[in-house]
């Protein structure tokens, strides 16, 4: 019986500069990559429900990383109860090369299932060939559980390619596995280069891994399942998170230090990085989490990926900032002043806003409403580096992140979607990325605090179909 792709019913929550579905499913960024002139972005995708289900490759590209055009989906699975889960892409040869995890169901009652390694091609960006010798790793490391054997992401180095995988070993523990190769279809394993110590602290199962150099640091990024929140940490069901460290060639072996999360809001999962062709590290993300309501799904779609963010590392610490680019949706600005002591200002539902606070103040800072309890308060306590976000739907469920001890100043700067809203603290020390579903325009209020406000209005024409 031939499927039907789901469409969507209502218009009240999609997003004006935001990459999200057509219609239908869309969860973890793939295959983020530069080819003949244009970014590329696939996406777990299922277009027939709004729900996770048999995960295809979604498809689009871009110019300038801000205005996408969606493609044809590139890859569907081979049989219809099976996936092609996640993974990642690279230019090489005159073709873009597609290196992805296929989920084999062995038996879906009893959930076993089995990953391998594969491998796609195109000539022109667009449309896709599997490999005819696929898988290229056809099984997991003997000490690994082969139904968690997933994610690849493959970059050049040298004269060559590296792959990490994420995996569960046969002990119930995450952890990365490294490979190299000199054509993309023939791999060597070289190792496990990092494993987590403990389920509790470190998690069961490492997703989404990517490995990369940053100012002289190697960084492993990725998103562990199973790690215990604490009263302040690793809160989501599933986080997102890295090490900072070095590899060490001659020992296969990636030491580092404690792991860290990426991002203290409700609403990312599963990043994945490129190297920009001026040489910039960006990131994107899942704009959702797996404990998140989701409550476009009651509209005919799912899903957003994130606004793309530019990586530095300064103390060990990784800093995410929107890409320069975002500047080109600003329509018109709104304000540019010093703060009144009591602050109102109505937005719109596609804003850009910054907040330069002359201190760090403590007690409330900013609340952002729509008025029907929908929107955030941030506030600041312990000398104004603690700070808590509070989402007006679920006031209970907070969020929460500390500032470094040598912040003097804080500074908000927000961006507003129709159904989102990316919070950057202090030029991306810290970030709060939310999925708030706004049924009015919202109001920014600020009071008795001194400073410096600058508004815009965005575009809300980034997606073409």
């Amino acid at each position: 019986m031939k499927q039907t792709k789901i469409e969507v019913t209502n218009e009240r929550y999609r997003l004006g500069y935001h990459l999200m579905p057509a219609s239908g499913w869309m969860n973890d960024p793939n295959g983020f990559s530069y080819y003949n002139g244009y970014y590329h972005l696939f996406y777990q995708y299922y277009p027939y429900a709004a729900e996770w289900g048999p995960m295809h490759w979604g498809h689009a590209r871009s110019k300038d990383l801000i205005h996408w055009e969606t493609l044809p989906v590139a890859l569907v699975p081979t049989r219809p109860q099976d996936g092609c889960f996640s993974g990642s892409a690279v230019a090489f040869d005159d073709r873009l090369w597609l290196i992805y995890t296929e989920n084999h169901v062995i038996d879906k009652e009893k959930d076993i299932n089995r990953q391998d390694q594969n491998l796609a091609y195109s000539a022109d960006g667009i449309h896709f060939e599997k490999y005819d010798g696929n898988p290229i790793l056809a099984e997991a490391p003997s000490d690994n559980n082969p139904a968690d054997f997933r994610d690849p992401k493959v970059w050049q180095e040298d004269d060559g390619f590296r792959m990490v995988v994420g995996s569960r070993d046969k002990d119930g523990l995450g952890r990365v596995l490294l490979y190299s190769s000199r054509d993309l279809k023939q791999w060597d394993y070289v190792g496990a280069i990092a494993g987590a110590e403990s389920v509790e602290h470190e998690g069961f199962m490492w997703e989404c891994p990517d490995f990369f150099r940053l100012n002289g640091q190697d960084v492993l990024l990725l998103s562990p399942q199973g790690i215990e929140a604490t009263d302040e940490k690793f809160i989501n069901q599933h986080n997102t998170g890295y090490f900072v460290g070095n590899y060490l060639e001659d020992e296969k072996r990636f030491e580092h230090g404690e792991f860290v999360e990426l991002d203290n809001g409700h609403d990312l999962y599963a990043t994945q990085t490129m190297v920009t062709p001026d040489g910039r590290r960006v990131m994107v993300a899942w704009m959702n989490a797996w404990d998140s309501p989701m409550t476009e799904s009651a509209d005919g779609w799912c899903g957003a990926i994130t606004l793309p963010r530019e990586l530095t590392i300064r103390n060990n610490h990784l800093y995410q900032s929107p890409v320069a680019e975002v500047r080109s949706l600003r329509k018109a600005e709104l304000v540019n002043r010093n703060l009144a002591d009591s602050e109102d200002l109505v937005l719109g539902r596609h804003v850009e806003f910054r907040l330069d606070l002359d201190d760090l103040p403590e007690g409330k800072i900013i609340e952002v409403s729509d008025g029907e309890d929908n929107g955030f308060s941030i506030s600041a306590d312990r000398g104004g580096r603690h700070l808590v976000l509070v989402r007006s739907v679920d006031p209970e469920n907070k969020r929460y992140a500390e500032l470094d001890e040598a912040d003097e100043k804080l500074s908000l700067h927000v961006f507003i979607d129709s159904s989102s809203a990316e919070i950057f603290v202090n030029d991306g020390e810290v970030t709060f990325t939310e999925r708030i579903y706004w049924r009015k325009d919202p109001t920014l209020s600020v009071s008795g605090k001194s400073g410096h406000i600058q508004a815009f209005e965005l575009s809300a024409d980034a997606n073409r179909y």
